[in-house]
C-alpha cells in the first residue's frame, strides 16, 4: 500500500466531494444568539451545519458524537494516540455586494463561491475526505484520527472551550483553517480597556466634548467616528478648519448643527486588527482634529491620551510596550473601540497582539503604570496566550515532507498576528489551505475557493493523516 496516488484517490471523489460541499455552504450557519435554544444555543444555521457534518460522518461510517450542540467529532482508528483536524462549520455574516448567491454555493469558471467557501467549510470539507480516502483504502493506522468540529470560531471559540472541557486533548494536529505551508507560530492576542473615569470636577472652556464614539469590535480597525461639542465662537471658520484636515489626510466626513450643538463625522478606513497600518483609524484621525480645539479639560484628558498615547502609534511605543522578536515580529496595538460621555467618562478598546517571547506580565503592568500616569485605570483584561510549536517537533517535519512531495516546493514556516484553533492543541499549527501567492478573500464578497485548490488540499489532507497516524 505504500505508493498510493493521493490525488488520483481524490479524482475518483471530486464530484461527490463538491457535492456535499455544496450542501454545505448551503446553510448559513451565522451566529444567531437571539433566537438561541438551549437545543441550539448559537442559533438555527450553525446547529444545522454540525448537524450535517455528524450525519454524513456517521452515514460513511465514522463515530459521530454531538458534545453538548456547540461542537462535536468523526473518529476513526485505534490506539492510545490522537490525532486531531480542527476545523469550524461557522461563517461570519455575508454583508453587501455579492455578485452571486451568498450561499448558493455555485461553481463559475473553476472557483465554488460562497460564504464560508474558503474559511471554513471548503478546507473542511477537504480534511473531511482525507479522512474518508485513509478508511476506504483500509490503510493500517496505529494511532485515531478524529476531527473536532466548532461551531464558534468567527466569535468567542465557547465550541472548543466546552469541547475541551469534556473531551480528551489530542496527542496532535492541525487547524486546515489559514495558509499553506504551515504556521507554527501565533502572537498572543490581549483584549482590555483603558477607561477615564467621570469627571469629578471640569475647568470651564471656550468648547465642550459632549460624547464622542468610534468602533465596535476589538479586533478591526475602526472606519466610521462622531464627535458631538458645543462650540463658542465662529462656526464657519471651525467647518473650514475641519475641511481642510480631511483633505490633508485624504478621508471623507462632514458636519453638521444639531439644536445648537455641532457633530463631526468621519469616515476611515477598515483592516484586520492584527495590522493597524493596512486601514485608518477613524477614531484617532477625529481625536487628532479635536486636539486642535479648546476643549472643556475632561473631554480633553480622553483626547490628550488619543493623540499622545495611540496614534501612529501601533507597535505600543506610546505604552511603553514596543517589542519584537524573530518568531513572530512586532507587538501591535488596534484601538477598536472609543467611547466617550461628558457625564460617564470615556474608554479605549485596545485588541494587543504579541510575539511569542514577550513577557506579558510585565507588560501589562507597564500599561498599567502607563495609564494611570494620565489617570486612566484598564479593565476588562482577557489574554489569549501566544502559540509555537518547535521547527524540529515530529508534527512539523513529518507535515513538511508530505506537503514537499505533494507540490515540489518548499514546506516554509510561517507566523501570523491571527489566532486560529491550532493554539487549543500543546502541538498543533495552522496547515492550509490556502495556497502560496493566492489572494486571501476570507471575510470579503464573492469569497471562493479554486476547485483545483480543494482537490490538492484533500491530497495532502489525507496524505498527512496516513503518516501522522502511522
Amino acid at each position: 500500500m505504500e505508493n498510493i496516488n493521493w490525488t488520483e484517490e481524490v479524482l475518483k471523489r471530486k464530484d461527490h466531494l463538491i457535492d456535499d460541499l455544496q450542501q454545505l455552504l448551503k446553510i448559513r450557519s451565522v451566529l444567531d444568539e437571539e433566537n438561541a435554544t438551549e437545543d441550539e444555543p448559537l442559533g438555527k444555521g450553525v446547529k444545522e451545519a454540525l448537524q450535517y457534518l455528524l450525519d454524513l460522518g456517521e452515514k460513511d461510517g465514522f463515530t459521530a458524537k454531538n458534545v453538548g450542540n456547540l461542537a462535536g467529532h468523526l473518529e476513526m482508528g485505534k490506539g492510545n494516540e490522537l490525532v486531531g483536524i480542527l476545523c469550524h462549520v461557522d461563517v461570519v455574516p455575508e454583508g453587501d455586494g455579492w455578485s452571486v448567491d451568498p450561499y448558493g454555493g455555485e461553481v463559475i469558471d473553476g472557483k465554488i463561491y460562497a460564504r464560508g467557501a474558503s474559511d471554513d467549510k471548503g478546507p473542511t470539507m477537504a480534511a473531511y475526505y482525507a479522512m474518508k480516502i485513509v478508511k476506504d483504502l483500509g490503510l493500517p493506522i496505529e494511532k485515531r484520527v478524529r476531527m473536532i468540529i466548532g461551531t464558534d470560531e468567527e466569535s468567542n471559540w465557547r465550541c472548543v472551550e466546552h469541547y475541551f472541557q469534556h473531551e480528551e486533548m489530542p496527542t496532535m494536529g492541525f487547524a486546515p483553517d489559514a495558509d499553506f505551508p504551515i504556521i507554527n507560530a501565533e502572537k498572543g492576542i490581549a483584549d482590555y480597556d483603558i477607561v477615564l473615569p467621570a469627571k469629578m470636577d471640569d475647568q470651564q472652556a471656550k468648547n465642550t466634548l459632549l460624547s464622542f464614539q468610534s468602533g465596535r469590535r476589538y479586533n478591526m480597525v475602526p472606519d466610521f467616528a462622531e464627535a458631538v461639542i458645543t462650540f463658542e465662537g465662529e462656526q464657519t471658520d471651525l467647518f473650514q478648519q475641519f475641511t481642510s484636515f480631511l483633505e490633508e489626510n485624504e478621508l471623507k466626513g462632514k458636519y453638521f448643527v444639531e439644536n445648537g450643538e455641532l457633530h463631526f463625522e468621519l469616515e476611515g478606513v477598515s483592516a484586520h486588527g492584527m495590522e493597524p497600518r493596512n486601514g485608518k483609524n477613524a477614531g484617532l484621525f477625529l481625536t487628532k482634529f479635536l486636539s486642535t480645539l479648546e476643549l472643556n479639560q475632561h473631554g480633553k484628558k480622553f483626547v490628550d491620551f488619543a493623540v499622545n498615547v495611540l496614534l501612529d502609534q501601533s507597535r505600543g511605543e506610546g505604552l511603553g510596550v514596543q517589542f519584537s522578536d524573530d518568531i513572530t515580529g512586532d507587538l501591535t496595538i488596534n484601538v477598536g473601540k472609543m467611547n466617550y460621555d461628558q457625564e460617564k467618562g470615556g474608554s479605549f478598546g485596545i485588541n494587543m497582539r504579541y510575539p511569542v517571547t514577550f513577557n506579558m506580565d510585565k507588560g501589562k503592568e507597564t500599561i498599567t503604570a502607563k495609564a494611570s500616569e494620565h489617570g486612566f485605570s484598564i479593565e476588562n483584561f482577557s489574554d489569549s496566550k501566544p502559540h509555537h510549536v518547535d521547527a524540529n517537533d515530529e508534527l512539523i517535519k513529518t507535515l513538511q515532507k508530505v506537503y514537499e512531495e505533494q507540490t515540489g516546493e518548499k514546506a516554509e514556516l510561517l507566523s501570523i498576528g491571527g489566532g486560529t484553533y491550532a493554539r487549543s492543541l500543546k502541538s498543533g499549527v495552522a496547515f492550509g489551505a490556502l495556497f502560496p501567492g493566492r489572494p486571501d478573500v476570507m471575510h470579503q464578497k464573492d469569497e471562493y475557493m479554486p476547485v483545483d485548490d480543494l482537490l490538492k488540499a484533500t491530497a495532502i489532507y489525507a496524505q498527512a493523516i496516513y503518516e501522522l497516524a502511522r
